[in-house]
């Protein structure tokens, strides 16, 4: 009620003030008649600039008045809020030279490429210029995996051949990626050879905020990929693609099979195998989050939804059900932990009464896998409150939902169990019981730099 704000009144809590800090913007509404303008308004500045989440908090007595809704079309004029898509054409000639005198080029792909629907200029830009791409968990589908030129994710699980070509390259283009910690690990030492580092982003404040930048393109990366493309021309750059392709061939992404037990990694190769790589997977957080971005083959855009800078646990599942919602001939695959999915369970109710025909995927080690894997690492085995041996049957948890349940033990079992899972209409959970002390290798331990990678031999 507008007339108790600020009383603490019963279940009152502040949630302009508490969200403010996380949304792109928000409002609160205190006469219906502005409701019109302040919906027009929150959905022009989610999806313009960097595009980002708007609350419009409506208290219960303007959710009861009546009015006649309108609802206006004209393009919004906000006070302090004027996105400019559009590059500075000096910037993009200074990266059209720097690109010319490159021998070592490296493009940094993130979201942002995805956000701006542009995979397409991207791939484009690529074919034109021979450089090789690396893009980031959020990046992913971005660029296809299957090209010659794509080196894999980078970062604190990134491949070797990517954390190597980003340590030695003399050019770097970050092209809608905002370089993570997760990235660009230890910031000092991060790409030392770059002579010249550019940025393209549509967001003013991320260009020099983390990495010192020579030469911002700031505007939309669909745009700024367009301009550069008309002039865009290949670079010298096949010595520095042949010891990439070295590097690949040496250290590839591997682990150690098994005929008797259970391997994740194996898991999530199976599913992308089946799935031709077209499904949409949506994951929760920890080591399935990196095992699928790793071991999955990602070959569109928007085929990857996972919680990035947050690393939210829980996000698996209802991130699922929306995407199965919005994409109903979508095949949606939700690659889950056990601990994390025990903090959504309950939305498996969701699927029952609606039939949502996701295929609910859980890599069970009983174990909270990522910290078991940094105490191992980081400090020495000495494990604490990891321990996940007391969780429910989930096979059993599915089915009191009214939802299919699968087990699978063995890799005979994963397959038989996967197929039917594809082969059932509705929702299906399936409970992988996998081994408890496998590790997401190569790993960059905090405080290293890229390039000093832990590659899982040492064990």
């Amino acid at each position: 009620m507008t007339d108790l704000l600020g009383t603490d009144a019963f279940q009152e809590a502040d949630i302009t003030g508490i969200t403010m800090p996380i949304l792109k913007h928000n409002y609160l509404v205190r006469d219906v008649n502005e409701l019109p303008k302040i919906i027009h308004e929150a959905f022009y500045i989610a999806s313009t600039g960097r595009k980002g989440p708007v609350l419009i908090d409506i208290p219960k007595d303007v959710s009861s008045q009546k009015m006649i809704f309108q609802y206006p079309f004209d393009i919004p004029k906000i006070r302090g809020y004027q996105p400019d898509i559009h590059p500075n054409l000096t910037q993009i000639e200074k990266l059209l030279m720097a690109i010319e005198e490159a021998e070592r080029p490296v493009i940094l792909a993130g979201g942002g490429v995805i956000y701006s629907d542009a995979s397409k200029e991207l791939l484009e830009f690529v074919e034109k210029t021979r450089i090789p791409v690396t893009t980031t968990l959020l990046g992913l589908g971005g660029f296809p995996s299957a090209h010659e030129l794509w080196m894999g994710m980078p970062g604190m699980h990134g491949t070797y051949a990517a954390n190597k070509a980003l340590q030695n390259c003399d050019l770097l283009i970050s092209i809608g990626a905002r370089f993570d910690d997760r990235v660009t690990m230890k910031t000092s030492g991060f790409a030392p050879k770059a002579k010249t580092i550019a940025h393209i982003d549509i967001d003013p404040a991320e260009i020099g905020k983390i990495v010192q930048i020579a030469i911002p393109c700031i505007g939309d990366v669909k745009s700024v990929l367009q301009q550069v493309n008309v002039h865009a021309k290949p670079t010298k750059s096949e010595a520095w693609l042949t010891e990439i392709q070295e590097n690949q061939k040496k250290n590839p992404l591997r682990y150690t099979d098994s005929e008797i037990t259970l391997k994740p990694q194996f898991v999530v190769e199976m599913i992308s195998e089946t799935t031709n790589g077209e499904a949409i997977i949506t994951t929760d957080v920890g080591q399935h989050q990196m095992w699928a971005a790793q071991f999955y083959k990602f070959k569109h855009p928007r085929s990857i939804i996972t919680s990035g800078g947050l690393g939210t646990m829980g996000f698996g599942l209802p991130s699922a059900i929306g995407a199965q919602v919005g994409s109903p001939d979508r095949l949606v695959v939700s690659i889950n932990g056990d601990g994390g999915i025990q903090m959504n369970a309950q939305e498996l109710a969701i699927c029952s009464i609606h039939n949502i025909p996701v295929k609910i995927v859980i890599l069970n080690n009983q174990v909270l896998g990522m910290i078991r894997q940094w105490q191992e690492i980081i400090y020495d085995s000495r494990f604490s409150h990891m321990d996940l041996s007391g969780s429910p049957d989930f096979v059993k948890l599915a089915e009191a939902y009214g939802v299919k349940g699968l087990r699978a033990t063995n890799k005979e079992e994963a397959r038989t169990v996967w197929k039917e899972a594809l082969e059932t209409p509705g929702p299906v959970l399936i409970d992988f019981v996998v081994t408890q002390d496998e590790n997401v290798f190569p790993m960059v331990a905090p405080g290293s730099t890229i390039d000093d990678m832990i590659m899982g031999d040492e064990r």
